[in-house]
């Protein structure tokens, strides 16, 4: 299978375009500068110099590709996404023949478009009634990605990570090491989860199996919640931190995405795909989770 990864540098695509490429497949991986195309020459990532922002450098590589995977962060998300589908579903039209097999697109959303709810239960396929406030556009957009008539769309939507250099819990880490473990919220949420290396693992399923599955979305998170409560005491008593942990008033939009509990209980990729995490949760594998962050910042860590 021929796949390109869209943020193949990222904390998302850098560890998909590993797991494809141990999987047998052929790799290219989208990055901006040729510093980044050399560091993926070396994971055996064909690199594609160039900028999300402007495909029509790039675009013509969908004419021969399986699949392409949208793993792409930062910016203004909300018109990048919607671009970029646009742009691959146009070239796919344009630039492959009629009798080929549908493109396959994976776009990566996230678990936040389930919302606040502390007491009931969602899963994959549960309606979205109120998304958090900072994804709000991403229901349609999911909509827009599965629909689409010119490509075989899925949309996986990662929990929190965690895990190598900390994604999101990595500015976390980084207060604990000072002394202070804070978390935007109120107490008794918990934390939807899924480490990098099983989030990995089912993007590349659902390549594999896209002509499959597509028009699925899939909710991509390990089998329980966690207690948030329970997470701070253990990065204080991790990091030797002062402590007591303590809550923050969420400053933006962000900040209140990220205190967001959603009780998910997933099951379609489980079931269609035969996918299930594997990597120990946030709070049993903490240490060795704290450990990997303060590695990765070292004095000439990566």
């Amino acid at each position: 299978m021929k796949v390109l990864v869209l943020g193949a540098t990222g904390f998302i695509g850098l560890p998909i375009a590993q797991a494809l490429r141990r999987a047998g497949h052929h790799v290219y991986g989208l990055t901006r500068t040729e510093a980044k195309g050399k560091a993926l020459v070396a994971e055996e990532i064909i690199p594609v110099v160039g900028d999300v922002t402007n495909p029509e450098k790039w675009i013509n590589i969908v004419a021969d590709l399986d699949t392409v995977i949208e793993a792409v962060g930062g910016g203004d998300l909300k018109v990048l996404s919607n671009s970029l589908l646009q742009a691959v579903s146009q070239a796919a039209a344009a630039l492959r023949p009629p009798h080929a097999s549908k493109l396959g697109y994976i776009y990566t959303s996230g678990t936040w478009v389930h919302g606040e709810n502390r007491n009931d239960i969602v899963t994959d396929t549960t309606p979205l009634r109120n998304p958090a406030e900072l994804v709000a556009w991403r229901p349609e957009q999911e909509q827009r990605v599965i629909t689409d008539k010119n490509l075989n769309g899925i949309v996986i939507r990662p929990a929190l990570l965690y895990g190598k250099s900390g994604s999101l819990l990595a500015p976390l880490f980084e207060s604990a090491s000072k002394g202070v473990v804070a978390w935007p919220g109120t107490p008794g949420g918990r934390y939807a989860l899924i480490h990098t290396d099983d989030l990995a693992d089912l993007f590349v399923k659902a390549a594999e199996k896209a002509a499959f599955v597509k028009g699925q979305i899939f909710d991509a998170c390990n089998d329980q919640t966690e207690s948030t409560d329970d997470f701070l005491e253990a990065l204080v008593k991790v990091s030797g931190a002062k402590g007591p942990y303590q809550y923050t008033k969420p400053a933006n939009l962000y900040e209140v995405a990220l205190g967001t509990t959603s009780l998910i209980r997933p099951y379609l990729a489980r079931s269609l795909l035969g996918w299930r995490p594997t990597m120990p949760g946030l709070i049993d594998g903490l240490p060795t989770y704290y450990a990997a962050w303060k590695a990765a910042n070292a004095p000439g860590g990566n």
